[in-house]
């Protein structure tokens, strides 16, 4: 067994006790033979802390934007990694060519079963790797799954383009499809995107905690209205209340507001029971 110096066992035991989250990861970032030396102990630095996302698509320029805002900070930070894998590279026609015309007829072309196949199977699994197609065949996305998904540690989303993807390596490496709404765009990179998005934000370190709880579709409410200084524009005032101090109040205002938006303009979201 390979000998450790003692600065490696010191630094090892910090982190252990005395780091977590995202401070965790700008370490390993700064001393990166020190994460090469925990992989070689066996150890999984990611435990809690960390989702990986795949991305497997024909145009990997589009995910460029994810490097921006929030999701650009989350990477910077280490709370999450996001790697794209261009399908074209797994073609082995001269030309690059995936696709193909469909068996049986019909308008468009089909993305080829074996380039998928041989992209996916590029990347490193694990057992809970989840692998996710977004097309419109699949559920629609909801907070409640945005939060699921927030759980896990290595996502594979898969785009597809054109036609879509020869069925068969679908029924082999997909676990769930999932759609982002009732309509029809040229791919599934930017359904990819926005599901990203989600959920990253739920990643822990992310985002403050209270930020997410106060957002639309917590508790099936569309969020109360927000207001900053000025506190009148256009002859226009700032409620009374968010201006009283009386916390208590203004959560009392900020509920029925919420209710009262979200049965004028998403009923139904409702529940009987909650209003």
């Amino acid at each position: 067994m390979r000998k450790y110096s003692a600065i490696y066992v010191v630094e090892f035991i910090k982190i252990l006790f005395n780091v977590q989250g995202v401070q965790f990861h700008k370490i390993f970032i700064n001393s990166p033979s020190i994460l090469l030396n925990l992989f070689t102990l066996g150890l999984d630095s990611r435990k809690g802390l960390f989702m990986k996302i795949d991305i497997l698509t024909l145009f990997p320029e589009m995910f460029d934007s994810l490097k921006s805002s929030i999701i650009g900070k989350a990477i910077e930070n280490g709370a999450v990694e996001i790697n794209t894998i261009n399908i074209r590279d797994y073609s082995t026609d001269k030309h690059s060519k995936v696709d193909d015309t469909p068996y049986g007829g019909g308008a468009g072309m089909v993305i080829k079963p074996d380039v998928v196949y041989d992209s996916y199977n590029s990347i490193k699994k694990t057992k809970n790797t989840k692998t996710i197609y977004l097309s419109p065949k699949g559920k629609v996305l909801t907070q409640k799954k945005v939060k699921e998904l927030s759980k896990e540690k290595h996502i594979i989303l898969l785009c597809g383009h054109y036609e879509g993807i020869d069925q068969r390596v679908l029924d082999k490496i997909i676990d769930e499809e999932i759609s982002i709404g009732d309509y029809v765009l040229t791919g599934g990179e930017i359904p990819a995107m926005v599901l990203i998005d989600c959920i990253t934000r739920h990643i822990p370190g992310v985002l403050n905690e209270n930020s997410i709880e106060e957002e639309s579709f917590s508790d099936n409410l569309l969020e109360y209205p927000q207001y900053t200084r000025p506190e009148t524009f256009l002859n226009m005032k700032v409620p009374e209340v968010l201006l009283s101090g009386n916390h208590k109040e203004i959560d009392k205002w900020r509920k029925q507001e919420a209710i009262n938006i979200t049965k004028k303009k998403r009923p139904e979201l409702l529940k009987k029971e909650e209003i």
